[in-house]
């Protein structure tokens, strides 16, 4: 066999090393270095270290300050979703809705801030955001391509929007439409959303007791559930982003229940609260709509027919905008994520 010349055999054997170096750091970065499907908890220090409550879940349920909730549990099981590009963590978990009977996947992304020390005592404001379609088995708010977390996060680092927990349940059970609703004889949507899931995270967060930290944020069909939501039950919401929403509710399974679903309609919703307004109910719809959107005209008629009273409305048109995410993202950068952060209550240091 013949031998290479010694300084050529030195040379490809030095590119060889070389090789399996590169190769080694790229299978490390493709697979050492996730933690995906990860134990998670959110009541650790910002990396896993250190814990933020100072007796975890066993702490009173009022903190010091008598407008903020300590979560007192049952604790769920979380696992890394996915890291972001600064850190936080989004994880996943399942939810057993106590009230519903509906069980469904949830995710959970926490700001920097929460895991401040600082903010140790301070509840926080929670944001609901809803995907559009089905919403089924999926929250298209979790990916990485419509930059909708990374936006959250640069904003509230920078003082121009809350620092929100953002909480992105899925909208149905199965591939069918609930409109977020309790439909007869059908899983009870609107039960799941209102309560169990506002109930799941008091138990595992630090929260406000109060309406001034919860807000919804949904696009297309889930714009009609955030909207919806907010205007059922003003006692318990004061916040929602309705990006190019359904204006009323439209799922087939309302065939022989015309006075439930009347009673599930925005328009008689809005009509109602403005009849009847309740002193420190007022609600603050932010509605997002995109240019090239046909639906347009009838945002602005229920803005121009229910905008009033305790219902305080604000208008984002994105120009250029589609029917998607992306549009609606740059929406709530534009503005919208501050102005109801702006009707929302913050967290306060206590160092």
């Amino acid at each position: 066999m013949k031998r290479l010349p010694s300084r050529l055999h030195r040379r490809m054997h030095g590119r060889l090393i070389a090789a399996a170096l590169v190769g080694s750091a790229l299978t490390l970065a493709l697979t050492g270095c996730s933690d995906e499907g990860d134990a998670f908890d959110f009541n650790k220090g910002f990396g896993g270290e250190g814990a933020i409550q100072h007796s975890g879940l066993n702490r009173a349920s009022v903190s010091g300050d008598g407008v903020s909730r300590m979560p007192m549990g049952p604790r769920a099981d979380f696992e890394v979703f996915r890291t972001l590009d600064d850190g936080t963590k989004i994880a996943q978990t399942t939810l057993a809705g106590a009230r519903s009977g509906v069980t469904g996947k949830v995710w959970v992304w926490a700001p920097k801030q929460y895991f401040d020390p600082k903010y140790a005592d301070s509840g926080f404001p929670v944001l609901i955001a809803l995907p559009g379609s089905y919403g089924f088995d999926s929250n298209y708010w979790t990916k990485p391509s419509n930059h909708f977390l990374d936006t959250v996060g640069r904003m509230s680092e920078d003082g121009t929007s809350l620092p929100f927990i953002v909480v992105m349940p899925v909208l149905n059970p199965e591939k069918r439409y609930y409109d977020g609703s309790d439909i007869p004889g059908q899983p009870k949507m609107g039960t799941w959303m209102t309560e169990d899931v506002p109930e799941f995270v008091r138990a595992n967060f630090r929260t406000f007791n109060s309406r001034d930290g919860w807000a919804f944020m949904g696009s297309s069909s889930g714009g009609f559930v955030a909207l919806k939501s907010v205007l059922k039950h003003p006692e318990r919401f004061k916040a929602a982003i309705s990006s190019g929403p359904d204006i009323v509710p439209d799922s087939p399974m309302w065939k022989n229940y015309p006075q439930q679903k009347l009673a599930n309609n925005p328009r008689k919703l809005a009509a109602d609260l403005i009849k009847r307004p309740k002193k420190g109910q007022d609600v603050y719809l932010a509605f997002q709509v995109g240019s090239k959107e046909t639906l347009i005209p009838r945002v602005k008629r229920f803005m121009k027919d229910y905008g009033k009273g305790p219902i305080k409305t604000r208008l984002e048109v994105v120009p250029d905008g589609v029917h998607n995410p992306a549009t609606y993202v740059r929406g709530m950068e534009a503005g919208s994520l501050s102005w109801i952060s702006s009707h929302l209550r913050a967290p306060v240091p206590s160092l």
